[in-house]
């Protein structure tokens, strides 16, 4: 492709082409360009918009002396040479304070503390970016992720709460664990109960109420499986309830203290009562924040907007006080940041200049899924971010460490390329990478983490870009090191890497939520349960066992786990030179069945397993004190 089209692309960072998991190259056809563009606002339905719309853009550019945003190490001094001389510089700090610099052909910054701020260049503005050049590494530790969800047993019934994990947490203070690990609590869609997905939330901004412990928690019904469909309005009514007992006052002073952004999730989850989840079902009037209907339907539904401001305000205190229960834990709470969010949910309604519209995230073409994947998650549109500073994932990251001092970033291959799928009109053309600023997206998590002393994992499993894991560990972001993936040799003679070749700056487990369980691995269940659900097909699952049992072979030979036991496999990665170490509780508990299958949703019961044992049992569970042991013996039990 050549002319107004392919520069435009060039120019926003639309990828030309690139080359899969499977060494073929894919082009980027006009079809998905235009559709891409048009997601980010830019107008390329015919070569001649396409050139009008890159003049401008160029000429935009070239009025500007710097672009929309630098980086600079906090705390240090710097010398910027500029494209031409510029006759007025101001610099405007995060905190507020002003002063003039020496206007010319380069420009002297003063030293700048950790955060945000701006300069001024001839009327035209540039984010700075003062971060630390790198996050320092975490000490050898180690921790359990669990579900929040399923933490109460099945003779218990309901769904876990943001309570239960304080007692859990509080147990495993005395192990010696560093941190508690769950899955995404970001908000999700309380009106539609089947919408439970921690990875598809409404918004990243707001936390989950369904986790709330109401005063007074409804009777729930002994089940093996969470029942969101029950679970989830009964808690609601419990909490409604004692809301109109005297929470108003509370909301009323929240809305006073906040900004605006409170108040415009609350009435979106109001609306969502009277008109259905997603906000793209709405009646048009009520699909735009702004307008005189919804002001109209916040002012004659006043008790409904307070009662969800109300739930954010409990759901804050109780997550604060799962903080004051960690104890001696280094981090404590350990949570996750979803890659996305759903294109329909809050979050876009109420910021829908930040996000891609008319495109989904997802996943290229591989050997696994030859038409690629499509998640459902709207991705933010990184000339909006640049334009605005970068705040919506400052404030996104800024939500998560109020309560947490290690983070986990989803698919952080999505700071270097993000994949955009066409839906809408488009929908059947093929996805294409759009390039995201790495640079500045990394100094915003360095920025936020250091603020607060957390630590940063980056996910980096997949398709990932020359020099993304290079440029985190530069800055202190730990990758992740799946053991059931760190294998050598061949499929005919597979070997998996001692653990001293383990990557320092990474946190290792042996799965994850997505990936069977050390049971279940062993065994295959995963490989059975997709042949039972017609996802693959009876050849390729017994291919797949073949190649699987002589993986276990070979894992037992490297970790000295012939009888299968979990404890030699924690020993093994206890052992490893990755400075955290995670292990899930379901591999302690000896559990078979995965959380999440992915490419399911009603087929497999995600997100919905529950523990066999109790929040107050399952510190004092004699397996966890096992592990304890394991990763105390590994040199892994300093807290703090």
């Amino acid at each position: 492709m050549t002319g107004p089209l392919h520069d435009l692309m060039a120019e926003v960072g639309i990828l030309a082409q690139y080359t899969d998991q499977t060494d073929k190259v894919r082009v980027t056809p006009p079809e998905t360009a235009r559709a891409l563009l048009a997601a980010m606002g830019l107008d390329a339905s015919t070569d001649d918009a396409a050139a009008d719309t890159l003049d401008r853009l160029r000429s935009a550019k070239a009025a500007r002396a710097l672009p929309d945003w630098h980086v600079v190490e906090a705390d240090h001094p710097e010398t910027i040479a500029l494209p031409r001389s510029v006759s007025e510089a101001r610099l405007e700090t995060e905190d507020g304070e002003t002063s003039n610099l020496e206007p010319g052909e380069t420009l002297g910054l003063p030293p700048l503390p950790v955060g945000f701020h701006r300069l001024t260049l001839d009327g035209e503005e540039t984010t700075l970016l003062s971060a630390p050049k790198s996050l320092p590494l975490p000490p050898r530790g180690w921790g359990v992720t669990l579900p929040l969800y399923g933490l109460r047993p099945p003779e218990e019934g309901g769904l876990g709460t943001y309570a239960d994990l304080a007692t859990v947490i509080s147990g495993l203070a005395r192990t010696g664990a560093a941190f508690a690990g769950v899955n995404p609590i970001h908000a999700g869609f309380p009106s539609d109960p089947g919408s439970f997905s921690p990875y598809a939330p409404s918004h990243r901004r707001r936390f989950n109420v369904a986790h709330i412990r109401p005063a007074s928690e409804p009777d729930a019904v002994p089940s093996d499986l969470v029942d969101y469909r029950s679970d989830i309005p009964a808690r609601l009514s419990a909490l409604r309830a004692e809301f109109d007992e005297g929470g108003s006052d509370a909301a009323r002073k929240a809305l006073e203290d906040r900004d605006d952004a409170l108040r415009r999730f609350a009435v979106h989850q109001a609306l969502s009562e009277e008109l259905g989840a997603f906000w793209s079902d709405w009646p048009e009037e009520y699909q735009d924040c702004t307008s005189n209907a919804v002001s109209r339907f916040a002012e004659t539904h006043e008790a409904d907007v307070l009662f969800h401001v109300w739930l954010q305000l409990r759901a804050e205190e109780q997550l604060a006080e799962v903080g004051r229960t960690a104890g001696g834990m280094r981090y404590g709470l350990y949570l996750d940041l979803a890659v996305g969010t759903h294109p329909h949910g809050a979050e876009t309604w109420g910021d829908r200049e930040h996000f891609a519209q008319g495109v989904s995230l997802g996943a290229p073409p591989d050997a696994f899924s030859s038409d690629g994947q499509t998640w459902g998650l709207a991705p933010f549109d990184p000339l909006a971010l640049a334009r605005d500073g970068f705040r919506p994932l400052a404030e996104t990251l800024r939500t998560q460490l109020r309560f947490a001092r290690l983070l986990r970033i989803d698919h952080i291959l999505g700071f270097e390329r993000a994949f955009w799928v066409p839906q809408g009109d488009a929908a059947g053309a093929p996805g294409a990478y759009v390039k995201m600023p790495r640079e500045a997206m990394l100094a915003v998590v360095r920025i936020e983490a250091a603020r607060v002393g957390a630590a940063v994992i980056g996910e980096d499993l997949g398709n990932v870009p020359d020099g993304l894991q290079d440029a985190l560990v530069a800055s202190g972001v730990l990758g992740c090191r799946v053991v059931m993936f760190e294998q050598t040799g061949s499929d005919e003679a597979p070997a998996f890497r001692a653990p001293r070749d383990y990557t320092e700056a990474a946190l290792a487990s042996f799965s994850t939520h997505d990936l069977p369980t050390w049971a279940g691995w062993r065994e295959g269940r995963e490989i059975d349960a997709r042949l039972e659900r017609d996802l693959i097909e009876t050849e390729t699952a017994e291919r797949i066992h073949a190649q699987r049992t002589r993986e276990v072979a070979a894992f037992d030979r490297v970790a000295g786990t012939p009888d299968g036991g979990a404890d030699g496999m924690h020993a093994f990665l206890g052992d490893t030179a990755a400075r955290l170490v995670a292990v899930q509780i379901e591999d302690i508990l000896g559990i078979e069945n995965q959380p999440n299958l992915p490419g399911t949703v009603d087929a497999y019961p995600n997100w919905r397993r529950r523990l066999p044992v109790g929040p107050g049992a399952l510190a004092g569970d004699p397996r966890v004190a096992g592990v304890s042991h394991i990763m105390a013996r590994a040199g892994r039990e300093e807290n703090e």
